[in-house]
């Protein structure tokens, strides 16, 4: 678009002028903008929406899911997944070859400021408007969150009443906290538990047999990421973390300023049904059922009345 006008400009003032009287006489703004504008109506718009990813299976899906609910509000949309980690692409947010990409609150925010003493979700989600450069805005997170969490076995939270961390103070039984080894020295490892909550424990470095160690009995508190597909297939609960011993790290669109309002109302949509219930099935789906994204996005997207 810029290219022709650049060339239009070459003919001569004459042709300029006649060419700037005629989009006076047709609109009020700039035709840039009425593009844009279009898709706050959910109409689509001419300009086409580059919805990015993650080179992370459960990322991707999320990302899938943004792309399907914009094509099917009218948005063209290009897909540019599996571009890697934050150090890639960031700056292609930045430089606006990526226009929308699901992001993690927590992380995203410790990306822009690594000092920041935000830890609860609310205090993450509200700090993130002030860390992020110009040019970006996050849209409405969900509740969906993909984070380091302290899980129990159903059974052993239906045993003891646990719904919080705080609750394990009142579990009669010692307790054995399983994880990676480097959970020992993490503030909020074994320490920071007892620090933050009053909750003694010991300690055993699980690694990659945490999950399968948690539902023999080998340990009673593991450290499960809360998108971690076992929660439902291993019948796992996520104790809540009212007092932010872990970073909330709740999964959160990342835009361009300038699109940002244009694809809020579809967008945000997807964030108010994107639970960390739903999270885990979509995981399931794809770790367990080896189903596409595609087809995973557009059942998902079906079951929630947004296709």
């Amino acid at each position: 678009m810029f290219t022709a006008r650049i060339r239009k400009g070459l003919v001569g003032v004459a042709g300029v002028a006649v060419a700037a009287l005629a989009l006076a006489g047709c609109a009020s703004s700039n035709p840039l903008e009425d593009d844009n504008s279009a898709g706050g109506e959910n109409s689509g718009s001419s300009e086409t929406i580059v919805v990015g990813s993650q080179a992370y299976y459960s990322n991707e899906i999320i990302a899938e899911i943004y792309a399907q609910a914009l094509e099917g509000a009218g948005f063209d949309v290009e897909r540019q997944f599996n571009i890697g980690q934050r150090d890639a692409y960031i700056p292609l947010l930045e430089d606006g070859s990526v226009d929308l990409f699901p992001e993690y609150s927590g992380n995203l925010l410790q990306y822009f400021d690594p000092e920041t003493e935000a830890r609860t979700a609310e205090d993450v989600y509200a700090a993130l408007p002030d860390a992020l450069p110009e040019g970006l805005e996050v849209l409405d997170q969900s509740t969906a969150s993909d984070q380091d969490s302290y899980t129990v076995t159903a059974d052993f939270a239906e045993q003891y009443d646990l719904t919080t961390i705080a609750d394990l103070a009142n579990v009669d039984v010692p307790l054995t906290l399983g994880g990676p080894a480097e959970l020992a020295e993490r503030p909020y490892g074994p320490q920071g538990l007892l620090d933050t909550y009053g909750v003694e424990v010991g300690f055993s470095p699980t690694g990659d047999t945490t999950v399968e160690d948690l539902v023999a009995g080998t340990v009673n508190v593991a450290n499960v990421y809360t998108a971690d597909p076992s929660i439902q297939t291993q019948d796992l609960v996520v104790l809540e973390d009212p007092e932010g011993l872990f970073l909330a790290s709740n999964v959160v669109p990342v835009a361009s300023a300038d699109v940002a309002a244009d694809i809020a109302e579809v967008i945000n949509a997807v964030s108010a049904k994107l639970t960390p219930e739903a999270l885990v099935a979509l995981n399931v789906q794809s770790t367990v059922d080896e189903e596409s994204p595609e087809d995973i996005a557009t059942q998902w997207l079906e079951e929630n009345g947004l296709s």
